[in-house]
This record gives C-alpha cells, structure tokens and sequence, in this order.
C-alpha cells in the first residue's frame, strides 16, 4: 500500500450518516460472505482491526481503490453493487438538509439524505397524507397537533424541513414516486375544512405529473388487513442497497436486511394490487374534495 495511504486517513466521523452506516454494514456483509475475519481484511488495506472496525461501521470513510481492493478480495462479481457502493464511498455531497443539523433529529436528515439518492420512492400510508404530498398549511397543524410543547419557530422549521424535501418530485430529473393511501388518510381533517380541501386539491394536481402516481384503498374494500403495511420505500440503484422507512414506538428505524426488503416488497405490491387505479383514484379524490 502506498505510504501516503498510511500517512493520511480518511479522518474518523463524529456521526456518521445512516448512509454511511450502511456503506460500512455492506462492507461487513461482504466479507462475512467471503470466509474472512476483519483482521484479514485489514491486512489486505495495511490497516489495523480497530480502524478496518471503523471503516465497517461508517466512522471512517474508504477510498475508491481501497473499496475495489476489498471487492476482488472478496471475490465479489456483482459490478453493479460494486459500483453503487463506490458511488456511496466518492459522495461528498453537502444537501441542504445539513441547514437543519442540530435543530432537528437525526432520523429527519437521514431520511432526506436517502431520498436525495434514491432512484425511485414508494409510499404507503393509512392515517396521513404522505409527506412528499402534504401542503404548508396541512404540515403545519400536523407539526402543531403532534408536538404542543413547540413554539412556533420550532414548528416552522419542521414544516419548512418537510417542505424543502418535496425538492425529488419537483426537481428537472424527479424520482419516480408512487403512492397508495388509504381513504381513512384523506378523510381525517388534519386543519380546517378549508385547509383539508387545498390538500386534496394539491394531490390531485400532483397525481397529474407523469412521475407520481396516487392510488387509493377504499374504505368499503373487502378482506382487507394490511393496514400494518404503511412504509416509505427508498429504492436504490441495485436492489440490494433499497431501503424501508419506518415509524415505530422507539423511533424511525431504517431496514436493509435482504429477507425485510423482500418482505415490504410483497406487502407494497399486495396493497397496490387492490387500491383502485390512477384514474379512479383521481376520481374519488375529486369527489371527496367537492363534498367539502
């Protein structure tokens, strides 16, 4: 290994991002696939046990040529993985959700970070309108409703967070996003009626964009029980590296094991499958929107 590689590492991260995590959970993926303790690997870099640990735990960056090294030693075949976690590891990109860094919680960058990369996004949602299609107005007494203790300072830097991140749909080179939601979320009078109207509006011109499209479960849909289904699916460019979005009791957890993804996969295409189609979706949305 050259001496300038020992002389002058990739300095230790303070908090790694959930996608640097990631990158360094993938590393260790591989290598366990391989046959190879992590003092292995370290001697294939010229590093010791304790920072191959940080590299494999995100703390530490790794170069291009050090990732590839570990690839071909690995005996990895997968060029497009290899290239996606390649692309992972060169990234220096700086979004405009580091802005809100030490003002919100970490799992809210995170999740802008992830969406910034993904190549297509899936939402499915049973009590509120999907974030990337909320308004100002319907954020805000959501933001408002959920957190009283907040000042409204603190509220708009929530709502001005959630608005920011409707950048990949807006964008020239938008990600794809398909959105099933249940009735149940479009009927729940989250602000007045005046604001609830401006929002199903607002749904229904986005569901116009040939980008995004919007499904809906019906109330009156018989043997449905997938309401345990709601997620926000990230999909990456292999599917390998996809992740899923979830709000638990103890916080956001963010999924990538290959069993789990395959899993929301299945459960995605199930309430897909019997939502009504973009154009009677449309029409039922507009329906209820003239009932208001």
């Amino acid at each position: 290994m050259p001496l300038r590689e020992r002389r002058n590492p990739v300095p230790a991260r303070r908090h790694p991002t959930a996608r640097q995590v990631r990158l360094g959970a993938e590393l260790r993926k591989l290598r366990e696939a391989a046959g190879l303790k992590a003092t292995e690997a370290a001697s294939l870099l010229g590093v010791n046990s304790v920072q191959m640990s940080q590299i494999e735990s995100g703390i530490s960056g790794v170069s291009e040529q050090r990732l590839r090294r570990l690839a071909a030693n690995y005996a990895c075949s997968h060029v497009e993985l290899i290239d996606a976690l390649v692309a992972m590891a060169t990234d220096r990109t700086r979004g405009w959700w580091e802005k809100y860094r030490g003002h919100l919680p970490t799992p809210f960058l995170d999740l802008s970070e992830l969406e910034h990369h993904s190549s297509y996004r899936w939402d499915v949602d049973f009590l509120h309108i999907p974030g990337l299609l909320q308004t100002e107005a319907y954020s805000r007494a959501l933001f408002s409703y959920v957190n009283p203790e907040f000042s409204q300072d603190e509220v708009q830097r929530w709502v001005q967070h959630r608005m920011e991140r409707r950048v990949i749909i807006e964008r020239p080179d938008p990600v794809p996003y398909e959105a099933v939601i249940h009735e149940a979320a479009l009927r729940i009078r989250v602000g007045d009626r005046a604001d609830v109207r401006a929002q199903l509006t607002r749904v229904l011109e986005l569901s116009e964009a040939d980008h995004i499209t919007v499904r809906v479960i019906p109330f009156d849909l018989d043997g449905f029980a997938g309401a345990g289904s709601a997620m926000v699916y990230a999909g990456a460019p292999v599917p390998h590296l996809d992740t899923v979005v979830r709000d638990g009791p103890h916080g956001t957890a963010f999924i990538d094991a290959q069993a789990q993804l395959g899993r929301f996969r299945t459960l995605f295409r199930r309430v897909e499958a019997v939502s009504l189609g973009p154009v009677r979706s449309r029409d039922f949305i507009h329906r209820m929107a003239k009932e208001l």
